[in-house]
C-alpha cells in the first residue's frame, strides 16, 4: 500500500506536490478567502505561505504578528510535521502545545505540510526523528539552553527551556476537523 493510501484509509486527505510553487498555489487556492492561522514551522517560513496568503485571506501568525493573538479562532491551521512514519503516524513536539493542540482541535481545516525530509519508515524512526533531529536543531534556532541545543541528541531533560512539553501522534484523523497532509517532494524545515 502506498503513503496516500494508507493515510486515506486513517481518514486523511494527502496530496502530494514536487516543488514547493506547486504546493503554495494548492494552498492559496484551498484558503483563498477564509482565515488562516500557523503553527511555528520552519518548513511554512521557508514556502513564504504567510506572505502569499495574506494576498487573498486573513491571516495571522505569532512568528509574524503579536504573539498574543489567537490562533483558535481561524477556519484553517496550517503547521508541519516533525516526522511522517510510512506507517501513517503524524509526530509533533511542541513546547508552549499551541502547535500541536491547535493541530488536533478547534479548527474547520487542518493542513500538514511537510517535505519528504520528514518522511520515516515506521513509528518508531518518527520518534526517534522529532526527538533527535527536529528537536534538537529547533532548539538551537531559539538558543534555548539544553542539551540537545549543544550536541544534537535528546537527553530527556527536564530543562526549563526545554520545547519537548507535549509530543503528539496522530494516528487517525481529528473527528473534529478535516485534515489534509501536504508532501513536497524537496528537503523542507527540520
Amino acid at each position: 500500500m502506498g503513503l496516500k493510501e494508507t493515510f486515506e484509509r486513517r481518514g486523511f486527505r494527502f496530496v502530494e506536490f514536487q516543488s514547493k510553487e506547486e504546493a503554495v498555489a494548492f494552498l492559496c487556492a484551498e484558503c483563498a478567502e477564509k482565515t488562516v492561522s500557523f503553527g511555528g514551522s520552519v518548513t511554512v517560513q521557508e514556502l513564504n505561505l504567510y506572505e502569499e496568503l495574506q494576498k487573498k485571506s486573513e491571516c495571522s501568525w505569532h512568528w509574524k504578528k503579536d504573539p498574543a493573538q489567537s490562533i483558535s479562532n481561524a477556519d484553517v491551521f496550517i503547521t508541519s510535521a516533525n516526522a511522517v512514519s510510512e506507517t501513517g503516524e503524524i509526530v509533533n513536539i511542541d513546547g508552549h502545545c499551541n502547535r500541536v493542540s491547535a493541530s488536533i482541535y478547534g479548527h474547520k481545516q487542518v493542513y500538514f505540510v511537510f517535505g519528504e525530509n520528514k518522511l520515516t519508515a515506521d513509528l518508531p524512526e518518527a520518534w526517534n526523528r522529532a526527538r533527535n533531529v527536529a528537536a534538537p536543531k529547533n532548539a538551537k534556532r531559539l538558543n534555548r539552553k539544553t542539551p540537545c541545543a549543544i550536541d544534537g541528541v535528546c537527553h530527556d531533560c527536564q530543562s526549563p527551556e526545554c520545547i519537548c512539553s507535549a509530543i503528539a501522534i496522530l494516528r487517525r484523523k481529528p473527528s473534529s476537523c478535516d485534515a489534509t497532509l501536504v508532501l513536497i517532494r524537496e528537503s523542507l524545515g527540520y
